[in-house]
Parts: structure tokens; sequence; C-alpha cells
């Protein structure tokens, strides 16, 4: 293909003029391996595409590492990270498109203005220590994090480059004989030991990447690379320069063995806010006052960049943090006391300006306690932790609604009944179960939920006592499906039984016509009935029936095109599936009709990682493993013949690993974070209301295959945490989270 009018030469004349279907409008940079190219989507996304240099591109060994480049990429897609939208390894010239970050590398911006004032080197190195903690989250070690693959957006650092990232279960191994990497970034082990390098390597290269953004050069530095390696792995890090404030803790981070280096959330916890200027970098969550008027603040910019960020400011101003430290004061005292703190807040807000003390977040629309209600109605926050002595794990609940009790299961604690008022625990059941499960599950009168053997078993709401098994047929709580008052059971062989939720009794079991083994995967209350889908060997088709439970009648069934999976329901009783590319990604979504034989297609405008889907109407929200939340309309007519829906927003949440999202009152939107987070978001316009803070271990992260969503009960919301604790706040005021 020809050179892009205007793009510089260069000896292979090998630019082309499209990647996929993206056109290349122009040259950003060349680095050794690819040309990375601005480019538009076809609804205007700016996007930065790498593109393969061509001798490269017939390199088989190559395009094996180009591959993993693009699956750890989207592995840690999200707001520390250049999002993933789309790439071809396989093409001739292989590729990969991510969202574009407006703004300089940190290594053009220290050449170009010098080192970073001591601020600007606070929010680095917390933007940093975050975009650490979720890749590490995610399972990847990046293994080059260097100046040049650091970007500086307005909403803070972003890291890019993953071309030798690898996961920690990866088999890749570095070949004998190869250097990987950019010396004066790289660890001791990475030169010792590169068969073994772990997290700990990025937080080393961290150290390096703080004193260059603090000094404009290295801690070990020299012309040669040979004589830099021998710095790194035997001699002190030179860290003249770098703040007093900061040299302890960059010093650590460069220690030369892995296990005394912090990990990212330890580098966090060392920065928490001394000052105001690291209160206005860091994610601290407003408090507004009663009845101030905060003005709007500026509508999210696009996702952009190499890697992407949606534009919003984390500025503020002194008052700002005052408000901030009167809303900590202010939770657990009595109402009288709430009132008093809120009036000085709107004192203080008058006197500094309602605009610069909330600039950081803008206007959320949610209202201070005691403004709109108290007595009666009022709400303290509680916490319980359910954890036994020797370990924890997250707990998963449940509740019937508001009002009703909790009910949480956690290893080592069994489940225990929990009063939504206080926290307090009513009775904790002795019949631990051996690992970590789903929620109980409240049917029929009794609570379900795993015993001691892991089997499914039925307890006494009101004493805790074990009543009986589940009954019918012994199963285990991950493989029952509640539909109302019964139970779903699918066999090995595919047939399905359905048990009373009560009693336990067999109420009916058939196969289903047509299934080999379905899967159940949605109830509607609504219509009462539930939905089985199973794919076609090949992927290419998939059945889907609709059942009532009550009796296993089969009300309709329809074979669909493409691997699907029921999410919800919209409209009158039309159902919303995902679709599911063979790279494992959600790519659109499906609304299905059961009168009418033509399905409705919602394009995504970007794949999705493992997202997961609830339902308001005619919006479908999709929160991706990696945080990334999309709110799509799906109602028809959107998009064409045969096609509907429309973006509504999106939001980058900032949460490496995320549950599944629940709805609750006021249009909001509630969900956890693997740090034991529990966030809010309005569901109007894509805003972050507020957040928890992490409720970790001993400070660190504990790894759960599956993360429980919170509960929404009425106006309380309780989530839990891998502290083993069960917390509740008020669904009305996320701002005092």
């Amino acid at each position: 293909m020809p050179p892009i009018p205007g793009s510089p030469t260069h000896p292979e004349a090998e630019f082309p003029q499209y990647a996929g279907a993206y056109r290349l409008e122009a040259r950003l940079g060349s680095g050794g391996m690819g040309v990375v190219h601005l480019a538009r989507s076809a609804s205007g996304l700016q996007l930065a595409v790498k593109v393969v240099h061509a001798p490269y591109a017939a390199d088989a060994e190559f395009r094996a590492r180009f591959r993993q480049e693009v699956a750890a990429a989207r592995r840690v897609s999200g707001a520390f990270t250049a999002p993933v939208v789309d790439a071809d390894p396989d093409a001739v010239r292989p590729w990969m498109a991510t969202l574009y970050v407006p703004g300089p590398t940190l290594s053009a911006q220290v050449k170009r203005n010098g080192p970073l004032a001591p601020a600007e080197l606070r929010r680095l190195t917390t933007g940093l220590a975050e975009a650490l903690r979720d890749i590490h989250r995610a399972g990847v070690v990046h293994r080059d994090l260097k100046p040049s693959n650091v970007l500086l957006s307005d909403t803070g650092p972003k890291v890019i480059d993953f071309g030798i990232s690898r996961p920690y279960d990866s088999d890749l191994r570095t070949e004998t004989g190869k250097l990987i990497g950019s010396p004066p970034y790289m660890a001791p082990e990475q030169f010792q030991r590169p068969r073994d390098v772990g997290p700990a390597a990025d937080v080393f290269a961290l150290g390096a990447v703080l004193v260059h953004a603090a000094t404009g050069r290295g801690p070990f530095d020299s012309d040669s690379p040979y004589i830099v390696a021998y710095q790194v792995v035997h001699d002190e890090p030179d860290l003249s320069g770098v703040p007093q404030d900061l040299a302890p803790l960059v010093g650590r981070c460069l220690a030369k063995d892995p296990a005394a280096r912090p990990t990212p959330d330890e580098v966090m916890a060392a920065l928490l806010p001394p000052s105001y200027e690291a209160a206005a970098f860091l994610p601290a969550q407003r408090r507004p006052a009663a009845t101030a008027v905060v003005p709007p603040g500026p509508a999210p910019a696009e996702d952009a960049g190499p890697g992407g960020g949606a534009a919003g400011g984390a500025g503020g101003s002194e008052a700002a943090t005052h408000v901030r430290e009167a809303g900590r004061a202010r939770r657990g005292r009595p109402v009288r006391g709430r009132l008093v703190v809120a009036a000085a807040l709107l004192l203080l807000v008058a006197g500094a300006g309602a605009a610069g003390a909330f600039a950081g977040w803008g206007e959320d629309g949610t209202k201070a306690p005691g403004s709109a209600r108290g007595g009666e109605d009022a709400f303290t926050p509680w916490s319980t932790v359910l954890r036994p002595a020797d370990g924890s794990a997250t707990p998963a609940c449940a509740s019937a609604g508001p009002g009703a009790a909790l009910y949480c299961s956690a290893p080592g604690s069994g489940t225990s009944r929990i009063d939504p008022a206080n926290g307090r625990v009513l009775w904790s059941g002795r019949d631990a179960p051996p690992d970590s499960g789903p929620a109980p599950i409240v049917s029929g009168g009794v609570v379900l939920a795993a015993g001691p053997d892991g089997e499914l078993r039925a307890y006494d709401p009101a004493k805790g006592a074990p009543v009986r098994g589940a009954g019918g047929v012994a199963t285990r709580p991950g493989d029952a499906f509640p539909a109302g008052d019964v139970l779903l059971v699918v066999a090995d062989g595919g047939k399905v039984t359905a048990l009373d939720g009560a009693g336990g009794a067999v109420r009916w079991g058939r196969p289903l016509p047509g299934h080999g083994r379905p899967d159940f995967a949605l109830y509607d209350a609504e219509s009462r009935l539930a939905y089985a889908f199973e794919h076609a060997p090949s992927g290419a088709t998939t059945l889907v029936t609709a059942v009532d439970p009550s009796d296993g009648r089969t009300a309709w069934q329809r074979r669909l095109d493409g691997m699907l999976t029921p999410v919800g329901v919209a409209g009158v009783g039309e159902l919303v599936l995902t679709s599911m590319n063979d790279a494992s990604e959600i790519v659109g979504l499906v609304r299905c009709a059961p009168g009418e034989r033509r399905s409705t297609v919602v394009p995504l405008p970007f794949r999705m990682s493992e997202p997961q889907v609830v339902m308001a109407g005619d919006a479908a929200y999709l929160l991706a493993r990696g945080g990334s939340l999309l709110a799509v309309d799906t109602a028809p007519g959107g998009g064409g013949a045969g096609a509907g829906g429309a973006e509504l927003w999106r939001l980058e949440t900032g949460v490496g690993r995320a549950s599944a999202p629940v709805l609750g009152e006021g249009g909001r939107l509630y969900f956890s974070a693997a740090d034991g987070r529990l966030l809010a978001v309005d569901t109007s316009r894509g805003a972050l209301l507020g957040q928890t803070r992490a409720r970790l271990r001993e400070g660190r992260l504990t790894y759960a295959s599956d993360l429980p969503a919170p509960v929404a009960a009425g106006h309380l919301v309780v989530g839990s945490a891998p502290d083993g604790s069960v917390f509740a706040v008020d669904g009305r005021d996320p701002g005092s989270w």
C-alpha cells in the first residue's frame, strides 16, 4: 500500500493506509518493532494503532510475542492502562488498536521541561502505584516499566507497551542468552534469574522511574548498558536530588532483594495525604454540604490515547480538604451532631466558594445526611467481621428484600444471620463450608447454603439450626439455580430436576427438548420464566429455551446465530443476550422477541472482557472484568434495519477487578472491587457518586475466584470485603461513604 500523504519517509516505505477497518491518519512514533499511528474508529473515536514492521511480521517467534502482548494488554485494560479496542495478531502486518491518550510520555516531559515538581512527583508515584496494583491483580508482570512507557494524561499516568510482559502463570520463559528489557530500569533478578521475575521487578522499575522523574537521570547511570547492569546488581542507587520525603520510599523500591520491596498498595499507603496537594490527586471522595449549589463539572471527554482514559479533573482546593475531613468526623455521631456539622460545612462552602470546594469531583446530585431525613429515617453505617481467627475470605450475602434479615456465608465461619439495621449477628452456623461459594439462597421460608460437606442444606431462618439436606437430589450451591420458589438442578446427562425450595421435594424432572446439557442463566420474576441456553459445538448457534420452573413447561424455544448468553429482559418479555466472539470477548447484545423470527443486534462500541450485565428497562449496563462500565440502549431503531441501540455513556471506574453490578433505588448502580471497596454510579449520566475505603486483610490483597456482588435492599447497601467483613452504608448518600 502507498504511504500516508505527509508522513515521514522510511527505508521500507511500508506504512499502510489501513489496519483492519481503521484508516491510519498520522504517524505518532516509531520503535524497534513497529510504528504507532493515529486513527479513528467508525464512530470517530481516536485510536493509537501499533503496526508491526514487515520483517518482524514474517518472524514466527515475534508473532508469538506480539500475541502475548495483545493478550496481556487486554487482560489489564482499564483506567490506568491503554484499553485495547481491537487487534489482529494474525494479519499480514499484525496490529493492535488502543484508545488514544493525548499527553506526552514521562520521558518527553522531563526532557522538555526538566524534573517534576515535588507535588507532581507525588501524584506520579501514587498514579503509577495504582497502575501496577491493577496490572498485578490481573495476574500480569509488565517487566518493562520505563519513562517512555508512561503517558501523562489529565486523568493521571497511563502505563503502556506490554510487549515483553507475561502472566504470572505463563509457561513462556526468557530464552537463554537474550536480555529482554531496558537495563536502567531492570531489577537485579532480571539479569540474574530472568525465569523467576515477578511483580516485585515492576516495583524496582517504579523506583528507577521516580528517580528519573525527580532528577532527569536514573539511579544507575552510564553510557554502557553492561556497566548499568553491573551497577543494578551490585551498587547502591544514587538518590541525590530525590525529595527527602520520598527518598526512603524510593530506596525501598530499589532494594536488591525482591522480598524487601514494598507492594504497590504499601507505596500508596506510605503516601496517604499529609498535604492538600496529595489529597487533590488521590481519589478521595468528595462529601457535599447540605443545600450547597454545586455547578456541574466538565463532561468527561472521550476515552483516548495509546491507552485511553476519560478526561476529568482531580483538582480541588484547601477548602475541599477541610470538607472531606469534616465529613469523616461526622460519621458515627448522633443525628443532632450531624446537623451541626452539616451547617458548619455549609458555612465553609459558602466562604470558600462551592465551585472551588468541589472541583475535584463535579456535581453528583446527592444530599447530605440530615438535609432531607433524620429521626427514625436516619441510618448509621456498620461493619461486622465474620472471618475466623486463622484466616479470611470474602463473605457472600443475600437478602429477601428491604427490611428483611441478611444471610451471609464464608469459609470457616459458616452461614450467619445479620440484623440489617445494626450489623448484629443474630446467629452463626457451626456448619462451615470447606471453601468459598455463592451467597445463600432464601427460598420457601428457609435459608439454603453449603454445609460442612459442601452439599446444599436448609437452615431454619429464625434459629439457624439445620433443617435438612436440599432434598430430592444431592447438589452443591453452585449447581442449584434459584427460580422463584424452586431450585433447578441440571445433571450430567442433561436432565433438569426442580426442587421445592421450602420442603426439598422433587416437583418435576425431565430433559429439556433439544438440549444435551443446558445451563440456566436467568430468571425473570415478572414473567416467572427461567431461561436455559446451550451453545452448538461449533459455536455458530445457541439454543435458547424459556421454561416455566413450576411445572417444566416450555414457553418458547429459539435457535439463534452466534455464541449467546441470556442476561436480562427488556420491553414486554423480550430477552437480551450477550454475543461472544472466538476470543471470548463480548462484542454485542442481541434482543430477541419470542413472537418474532427476527432479532435486534446491538453492536458494542468496543470489545469487552468478561462483562457482567444488568438491565433496567431498555438500558443495559455492562461492567467488564477490568472496571470499564458501559451503558447501552437496546431499544430497536437506533442502528438501521435489523439493528438497534446506541451508547448512552461509558465510565472507567479504576477498579482492577469488579463484582457483578446490582441496581438500587434512585437509578444507582452498585458493585464491589477486589480490595473491598463498594462503589456507586449514577446511571442517568454515568458519574461515580462515591466509594468506600479499601478493606484488606493485613493490608494485602487476597485473591478469590469469585467476587461476591453487593446487596441493595431499599436504601441499605451491603458490601463484603477480603478482610472477612460485611458492612452496610446508606445508598441515598454515596458522597458520605
